[in-house]
C-alpha cells in the first residue's frame, strides 16, 4: 500500500518514539531513572524469569532476553544516549557499524551477578549458605498436584543504595587498615619476645572500606530484609520430604554470591475449615508411601448382616463405592484393599507420553460399633434368637480352646 511521503515520515517518527518508550517500560522505569534504578530493576526482573526457575516456560525465558537486552542498552551511558535519540533502530545500526554482534544474555545476567559458569557464580567468589525451609503442604495436593506460593523474609541487597551502603554512592578507603580489613597487632609472650597477630579492622569493621552518609534505608549495612513470594509446583504424588532447589535465592550480600534456598515439602495436618472445602473425605486419608489409608465405622446390624453401600468422596471429587451384599459378615478390625485408589506413583515425566501414572492402593480399615444398651424388647428378642441357635450350631468354645477342664459344667454348645 502507497503512503504519502509526510505520512510515512510521521509513522517512522512515532516507532521511534515507542520504541524509545520500550526498554523503559520493560524494566518498569521512567526515562530520568538513574543508573541505580536500572541495576535495581534489571536485578528484580532478571532473577523473577531466569530460565532455571521457569523451567519450559518459552514465555518467561523471552522476557529474560529482552530485559538483559534492554539492561544491556541503558546501563551504558553511550548506548542510552544513543537509544534515547535515535531508538531501537538507531541502537541496532550503532552496533553494527561498531561491528557489534547479538549480545548473550546469560554472559549479561552473569556479568551483573558475579557469574562466570553458573547461576549468578563466579569462579573463586566467596559463596553464601544455604537456606532450609519446610512448606506445609495438605494432603489433597500432594494427590492432585497444585501450583501455589509461600512466603519467606530473607536478607537483601539493599536497592537504595545498591549495596553500597553510601546515601550518596561515595565509599572511602579505610585510614586504619589501608583497606585491608585487617591489622597486624603485637603481643609480647615474654621479656624481647613478640607475637604478630592477624586481627580485623576495628575502624572499618573488616570491610576495608568507610562511609561517610550511610543510606538511611541500610543504615550502612548495605543489605535489608524483605519478605519475598515463591511460587512452589507441587507435582502430582510428590513424595513427603521432597526437597526442591532454588538456585542462588538464600540471604543475599554484596560480599558474595547467594546460595541456594531448599524447599522441603511436608504434609499439613487436615483441616476441616482450611483444606476441605470440597467437602471431600479424601482430606482425612492418611498415606504411607504410595497407599493411603482410611478407617470406616459400620454398625452392629451392618457388620453382622451386611447390605449396605458407602460412598466415599476421593480427593479429586470422584466416588469410591464401598459395600457388602446381604448375609456377608464383616469382621473387627478386617482390612480391605482397593486396588488402584492410593496415591498416584510419582515419576519426573508425570503423566507424558512417555509415562502413564500409575496408583497405589487404598486399605479400608472396619470398626464395628456395638451398642451401649438395649431396649427391653429388643435384649427379649436377641437372646431368644441367640439361644435357638445356639443350641443348634454352637461352638464349645472350652474344648476349641483347649484349656484344661474345670470344676464348671460348660454348655455342650457355648456360642456360634
Amino acid at each position: 500500500m502507497w503512503l504519502p511521503t509526510p505520512l510515512l515520515v510521521l509513522l517512522c517518527i512515532l516507532q521511534l518514539a515507542a520504541c524509545t518508550e520500550d526498554f523503559y517500560n520493560l524494566l518498569g522505569i521512567d526515562k530520568q531513572a538513574s543508573n541505580r534504578d536500572i541495576k535495581s530493576a534489571y536485578r528484580r526482573l532478571s532473577k523473577k524469569y531466569h530460565p532455571d526457575k521457569n523451567p519450559g516456560n518459552t514465555t518467561a525465558k523471552q522476557k529474560f532476553v529482552e530485559i538483559a537486552e534492554a539492561y544491556e542498552a541503558l546501563s551504558d551511558p553511550d548506548s542510552r544516549k544513543v537509544y534515547d535519540q535515535y531508538g531501537y533502530e538507531g541502537l541496532q545500526q550503532k552496533k553494527q557499524g561498531g561491528g557489534g554482534g547479538g549480545h548473550d544474555p546469560f554472559d549479561v545476567f552473569s556479568r551483573f551477578f558475579g557469574g562466570g559458569g553458573g547461576f549468578g557464580q563466579q569462579q573463586g567468589q566467596r559463596r553464601g549458605p544455604d537456606m532450609e525451609v519446610r512448606v506445609g503442604v495438605p494432603l489433597r495436593d500432594f494427590y492432585n498436584g497444585h501450583t501455589t506460593e509461600f512466603q519467606l523474609e530473607k536478607q537483601e541487597i539493599c536497592d537504595k543504595c545498591d549495596g553500597s551502603g553510601s546515601a550518596d554512592g561515595q565509599v572511602d578507603t579505610c585510614g586504619g587498615c589501608g583497606g585491608r580489613g585487617v591489622k597486624i597487632q603485637k603481643h609480647m609472650l615474654a621479656p624481647g619476645i613478640y607475637q604478630q597477630v592477624q586481627v580485623a579492622c576495628d575502624v572499618c569493621g573488616g570491610q576495608g572500606k568507610t562511609i561517610k552518609h550511610k543510606c538511611t534505608t541500610c543504615d550502612g549495612s548495605r543489605h535489608v530484609r524483605k519478605v519475598n513470594t515463591f511460587s512452589l509446583v507441587v507435582e502430582r504424588g510428590a513424595p513427603k520430604g521432597q526437597r526442591i532447589k532454588y538456585e542462588n535465592d538464600a540471604d543475599e550480600s554484596p560480599d558474595y554470591y547467594a546460595g541456594d534456598l531448599w524447599v522441603t515439602l511436608v504434609e499439613k495436618d487436615p483441616s476441616l475449615d482450611e483444606d476441605n472445602e470440597l467437602k471431600v473425605d479424601g482430606t482425612f486419608f492418611r498415606r504411607k508411601g504410595n497407599d493411603l489409608y482410611w478407617n470406616e465405622v459400620l454398625s452392629l446390624r451392618e457388620a453382622w448382616m451386611g447390605g449396605w453401600t458407602r460412598n466415599l468422596t476421593h480427593m479429586d471429587g470422584h466416588i469410591v463405592a464401598l459395600n457388602r451384599p446381604r448375609g456377608s459378615v464383616v469382621q473387627p478390625g478386617h482390612i480391605e484393599r482397593v486396588t488402584g485408589e492410593g496415591m498416584p506413583k510419582w515419576h519426573e515425566d508425570g503423566d507424558s507420553v512417555y509415562h502413564t501414572t500409575e496408583f497405589g492402593d487404598l486399605l479400608v480399615e472396619y470398626t464395628i460399633i456395638l451398642p451401649d444398651e438395649m431396649e427391653k424388647g429388643m435384649e427379649k428378642d436377641f437372646w431368644a434368637l441367640w439361644e435357638k441357635w445356639r443350641k443348634k450350631n454352637g461352638v464349645d468354645l472350652q474344648k476349641d480352646s483347649g484349656r484344661p477342664e474345670g470344676s464348671v459344667t460348660a454348655p455342650a454348645k457355648d456360642e456360634l
